[in-house]
């Protein structure tokens, strides 16, 4: 196993970052009476520090005994975790006797447990009792503001936020996750004016956390993600001038930090929002600043290389977005046979899709593609298949014929239910730079291209179908 993903699925763990994504959980086995008994010899501390680093313990066993990693597993254990966490809460909950920190045991069990009612509840009652500033008072705060978040219970919320804010010690990754949670919770309830400042805080705690976290790529993700939401929060209000300062800051941390995935990060979504609002000729000096740039703050010459071809790699994309889409061209036939058109298509928002049988990232697409085309269809989205011939089936020579037959069957057996285009050659990969695959393009009501990405992935899949939306619901 991985050392590095091992080590970030315990520390989500311990901060309670998976934890918050699902449902309660209860014991899985019914103690028993003589488990009962057992139970008792252990103390409320004893319970909790067992609970908090089994997945920890769990992960070092797997690594020493070189069993592999797999999500399955990592569920697995995590669950387990809970499950523990819930029977160790059921029994402490039995006692009478409780006090002082043992209401703080009980609550962060049922916390990992997942059984937010009562991890609040105990939690309510063990903070009272701290008289002096304490770190376990300072974590019980920061659960409760957490819960309350995600609850949408505002007002607890900014009151523990605030009694956090004025005790010690302060945790920047706990503020973080506190501060991240709530623009969450704000932004879902279309409060952008609050949500910024959180996410202003957010992303603060990430930038000064980056070199404490124990991978470079953990502090990488959490900084890209705050990031992320502050001008995502800031796009959403109409504040352009702040999403502005949010992407520059960003690409200044990647330069501060000499992070070449920070930096192209910054400098991509700077410019596709510049074109996107209106301001092309201002996104294309931004690339060719950022070309410059990349060889003047970055001092490893690998670094240089590497940040210099991503760029150009995307230089089509730049051009093509914010433009009349190219009409689609060199087309032998259709599957099943409606030959399409984007002059045809005007007035409905286009999914170009390129993609191979060859191509494993493709045909991972496909799930969202068949969902997307029956869920949306009827609000005027439409998407077309875009392949070509490649001269062979399954590695072996074949003609056109052979190649369209094959590429039939396997549309068939895929059930894919929209029209595929099979092109002579590589004239529309070409015009919209998809000579990397898949290749994913969005075009507007009007026929403008507003989106054009590579890949394939969960978060990758959300985007586009948020996108899809968008366009969807602009006249």
């Amino acid at each position: 196993m991985k050392r590095v993903l091992a080590l970030f699925f315990i520390s989500t763990l311990l901060t309670g970052g998976v934890m918050a994504q699902s449902g309660r959980i209860t014991p899985k086995d019914t103690p028993t009476d003589a488990t009962i008994i057992q139970l008792n010899d252990l103390t409320p501390e004893q319970m909790f520090a067992e609970a908090s680093v089994y997945a920890k313990t769990k992960f070092a066993e797997y690594e020493q005994k070189k069993i592999p990693y797999s999500t399955a597993l990592h569920d697995r254990t995590v669950l387990e975790q809970r499950q523990l966490a819930a029977k160790y809460a059921t029994v402490m909950s039995e006692r009478r006797n409780l006090s002082g920190d043992d209401f703080y045991y009980l609550g962060m069990l049922n916390w990992y447990a997942r059984n937010d009612d009562r991890a609040k509840e105990n939690l309510y009652k063990f903070i009272p009792l701290e008289r002096s500033p304490s770190e376990k008072a300072q974590t019980a705060r920061s659960v409760i503001v957490i819960i309350s978040a995600q609850t949408k219970d505002f007002d607890a919320a900014e009151k523990f936020l605030k009694e956090y804010l004025q005790n010690e010690p302060i945790k920047i990754a706990e503020r973080g996750r506190m501060e991240s949670e709530l623009a969450d919770a704000y932004r879902a309830n279309n409060d952008l004016a609050r949500a910024a400042v959180h996410a202003e805080e957010s992303y603060r705690a990430a930038k000064a956390l980056f070199k404490d976290w124990n991978s470079r790529a953990r502090g990488i993700s959490e900084v890209l993600g705050a990031a992320t939401k502050a001008f995502q929060i800031y796009d959403d209000a109409g504040k352009q001038p702040e999403a502005d300062k949010t992407l520059d800051d960003l690409r200044e941390t990647g330069v501060l930090n000499q992070s070449n995935g920070i930096f192209y990060t910054a400098v991509d979504m700077k410019i596709k929002y510049l074109i996107e609002t209106n301001r092309k000729p201002l996104a294309m000096q931004t690339y060719a600043d950022a070309l410059a740039q990349s060889v003047k703050d970055f001092s490893e010459k690998k670094v240089q290389d590497d940040l210099v071809k991503s760029l150009k790699k995307r230089l089509k994309h730049y051009q093509v977005l914010g433009e009349t889409a190219p009409e689609i061209v060199d087309i032998d036939k259709w599957m099943p046979g409606n030959a399409q058109t984007l002059a045809s298509l005007r007035g409905k928002v286009i999914l170009l899709d390129f993609w191979a049988t060859w191509c494993a990232p493709c045909i991972e697409a496909f799930p969202s593609l068949i969902a997307w085309h029956e869920n949306y269809g009827k609000d005027g989205f439409v998407i077309l298949g875009m392949t070509r011939y490649y001269g062979e089936v399954k590695a072996a020579k074949a003609d056109f014929a052979a190649e369209f037959s094959y590429l039939d069957n396997f549309r068939k057996t895929h059930r894919l239910p929209y029209e595929i285009g099979v092109a002579k050659g590589q004239a529309n990969q070409i015009n919209y730079g998809a000579m990397s695959i898949p290749t994913t393009v969005l075009i507007d009501r009007k026929g403008v291209v507003r989106y054009v990405e590579l890949g394939t992935s969960a978060s990758r899949s959300e985007e586009i179908r948020k996108f899809i939306e968008k366009l969807l619901a602009e006249k």
